[in-house]
């Protein structure tokens, strides 16, 4: 379980592109929505993200992904979908992040597992997604063979879960939150709802 034991498990379910898909999510639980806003088979424009975030209750977090985009094209998207959060996977440095803290938007660094202990806030990040070796192939990987991150901070584990393996994802690593794409998709960008739910039930199973 989480190291912070008196909150419950945090759960981002991402790459959402429909009604059906966020009404899922949020009924079976989850904390956080994604919208991909990269070139991805998950890929949504600005106006369907909005359409989609109008639907999602004021406790429930919409976040906007994004990969190697410029500044500005980050923050005109952000601004038009209403969404409330950013995730950024690249290279992207503390100067970015600093431009982006100037918005009102909660601010996700993606970090690759084997980039040393990361630790939230380095960027200037309000959390962290500690994503796969390969970030966003959906493969799992070895979660236990070092630590993770941080304990007690605000970090989400990705890459390659499922609601066959996140539970024993949560007791090997102790995050904060997970994060799951892939895992609860019937083809490549195409979720399925009962896996969303399923994937839910798992990860939080006291729910």
């Amino acid at each position: 379980m989480s190291d912070n034991s008196s909150e419950p498990l945090f759960i981002k379910i991402c790459g959402l592109k429909t009604d059906r898909d966020v009404d899922t999510a949020v009924e079976a639980g989850a904390d956080a929505i994604g919208f991909v806003f990269s070139e991805s088979p998950r890929c949504i424009d600005a106006a369907t993200a909005l359409r989609l975030s109008r639907r999602v209750p004021e406790h429930v977090l919409t976040v906007g992904v994004f990969r190697k985009e410029p500044l500005d094209f980050v923050t005109s998207t952000a601004g038009e979908s209403g969404i409330r959060a950013v995730q950024l996977h690249g290279p992207e440095d503390r100067g970015y992040y600093a431009d982006l803290a100037t918005g009102d938007w909660t601010l996700i660094r993606a970090a690759a597992f084997g980039e040393g202990v990361p630790r939230v806030g380095e960027y200037g990040e309000d959390m962290l997604l500690l994503d796969a070796p390969i970030p966003g192939s959906g493969i799992a990987w070895d979660w236990s063979s070092k630590p993770l991150a941080a304990p007690g901070e605000k970090w989400l584990l990705a890459g390659g879960l499922t609601p066959d393996n996140v539970r024993e994802a949560v007791q090997a690593t102790s995050p904060w939150g997970v994060d799951v794409s892939s895992g609860v998709e019937h083809t490549r960008g195409v979720k399925d709802p009962a896996l969303i739910t399923a994937f839910v039930k798992a990860a939080r199973p006291q729910v």
